[in-house]
């Protein structure tokens, strides 16, 4: 396919990235950028450990720079930044040691000692997770840190136009507080030159030629000067949103729901400071198993480590690629569909047409070249294999797969193999602790033997969807209340789990004298939760 051919698809592509990555050539045609360039952002707060939802804004916004490089021959960078030389204004609940970090109240970020004892500052921690996963993932990206653009005088420029543009400023942010707050709201922070504080204080005079500001120290009620560059002040956020959207020339950058109302008020200020504000839109929030927020600080979400240890990071792409627009939960069980989910999709991308592909999530996932291997296996099947195998390690569950795919091996199905790991880790640490088998009623054992009967009277050799077959024919034989009612029985008494696979697949997978054996050892009355 010619740059031409892959354009003109690009045009027309309905997925949700090339309809932003539109907006912003659209922008770019309006009022070309003297930088010569395009700038996507993404913000993090590193005020607690990075979680998949900070992730997600990065691999959200690369979707769209991807598709953005489609569509337009203009360079395109995308910058990571991280707001580290906020103060620290709550300790996060998911750090050791946490008291520690209670003398440091107030202290930029990257001021306070890593209570992980890894890096310089607890700002550096962070940054250093961040960073570590997104160049992991494969992610193009430039990191700029707060305190080192604000005290490198990178932002001093902006930093001076607001210090001009003072009031103008306050009468953009003044109406959204209320009345007490008014009376002491600056946009200006000083960072206390007596104990490095970024202080929460009125100011009370202003030099816009010396670029200085005075204010009480609350301590010794002191007048003290500072001035507003080179970091002697921090701006308050969505001053300093705004500030960041002219310094650096952000063209587009997106951020949750919860800040719409903090987008039009940092938007405006940026229009004050003479410069149009960048396109973006607001995705939907991640919410726990409990329906609530996702918070760093709470760490009541999944973390980056925790979904990359039950599944590959394809999968958590693919998570938030899917309907950003709608609030989804985040949680443990999430990753298995998620997983084959992706398989799903790898599997019809090789069969697609090019109008196809483009739409298709991989497509974006992997910048319009998906990989053509895939796995012979979902992840569900290999997760109910590992269950009812009990399975500890890799090995046993090679054990099966060699014998329902003679030819395959670690070494011939390496995704595969990766799966493989994915789901005994998945198993051990989420579905073992949870696991309760039932007996089986009167009916349901007859059922259940009438079953076994069938499966062992099979033909040699029976692929999954005749012993689907079977399956289905006994479930109809009896008085379940219809086939959902009786694989929900299959699945608690021998699997333990209210959920399950396709049974044929499973059966012909865990091998028919094996199942055979299992059902057996359930109408026994045998503990199927021991190996």
């Amino acid at each position: 396919m010619t740059v031409a051919d892959d354009r003109s698809l690009a045009r027309h592509a309905r997925a949700w990235p090339f309809e932003e990555a539109r907006r912003v050539v659209a922008r770019y045609e309006q009022a070309p950028s003297a930088k010569g360039h395009v700038l996507f952002e993404t913000g993090y707060g590193p005020s607690g450990l990075p979680h998949i939802g900070t992730f997600g804004e990065v691999a959200r916004t690369t979707m769209v720079r991807q598709a953005f490089r489609r569509l337009s021959d203009i360079p395109a960078r995308l910058i990571a930044f991280s707001d580290d030389m906020d103060g620290l204004r709550k300790v996060p609940d998911n750090v050791p040691n946490p008291e520690k970090l209670r003398e440091y109240f107030g202290q930029p970020l990257t001021s306070i000692p890593d209570p992980f004892g890894s890096n310089e500052s607890f700002g550096a921690a962070n940054n250093t997770r961040l960073r570590a996963f997104l160049d992991g993932f494969g992610f193009e990206y430039e990191f700029l840190s707060a305190t080192e653009c604000y005290r490198s005088g990178r932002f001093d420029e902006t930093l001076r136009k607001i210090l001009v543009h003072y009031d103008e400023v306050i009468n953009v942010v003044l109406p959204t507080l209320g009345s007490e707050r008014q009376a002491t709201y600056s946009p200006f922070l000083p960072v206390s030159p007596r104990n490095g504080k970024v202080l929460q204080v009125p100011i009370v005079a202003r030099d816009v030629d010396a670029g200085t500001v005075s204010y009480r120290d609350p301590d010794t009620n002191a007048l003290t000067e500072v001035p507003v560059i080179r970091g002697g002040c921090k701006l308050q956020w969505k001053c300093d949103w705004a500030m960041r959207w002219v310094a650096l020339g952000v063209d587009y950058e997106m951020s949750g729901k919860d800040l719409i109302d903090s987008v039009k008020l940092s938007s405006q200020i940026c229009r004050v400071l003479g410069m149009t504000p960048p396109e973006g839109f607001n995705y939907e929030l991640f919410l726990d198993e409990k329906g609530q927020k996702i918070s760093k600080s709470k760490g009541n979400g999944l973390a980056v480590e925790e979904w990359l240890r039950y599944a590959p990071a394809e999968s958590l792409a693919l998570y938030m690629f899917q309907s950003p627009r709608k609030a989804k939960r985040l949680f443990f069980d999430v990753i298995p569909r998620a997983v084959d989910d992706y398989l799903t999709f790898i599997e019809k991308y090789a069969a697609e047409g090019p109008e196809r592909r483009i739409e298709n999530p991989v497509w974006h996932l992997h910048d319009g070249h998906p990989p053509q291997a895939s796995s012979p296996l979902g992840f569900g099947l290999l997760l109910n294999l590992a269950s009812v195998a009990h399975a500890e390690d890799k090995s046993a569950m090679w054990g099966f797969i060699s014998r329902y795919f003679p030819a395959a091996t670690p070494a011939t199905e390496p995704f595969l193999d990766r799966l493989v790991g994915h789901a005994v880790a998945y198993y051990k640490d989420q579905i073992k602790p949870a696991k309760h088998y039932r007996p089986a009623t009167e009916m349901e054992r007859k059922a259940l033997d009438d079953l076994a009967r069938v499966l062992a009277e099979a033909p040699s050799g029976a692929d999954a969807e005749t012993l689907q077959s079977l399956v289905y024919e006994v479930g109809k034989r009896h008085a379940f209340a219809d086939l959902r009612a009786f694989f929900q029985a299959l699945y608690e008494i021998l699997l333990g789990q209210s959920q399950g696979p396709r049974f044929g697949g499973f059966v012909a997978l865990y091998g028919v004298k094996e199942t055979v054996a299992l059902i057996r050892r359930a109408l026994a009355g045998e503990d199927l939760a021991k190996d």
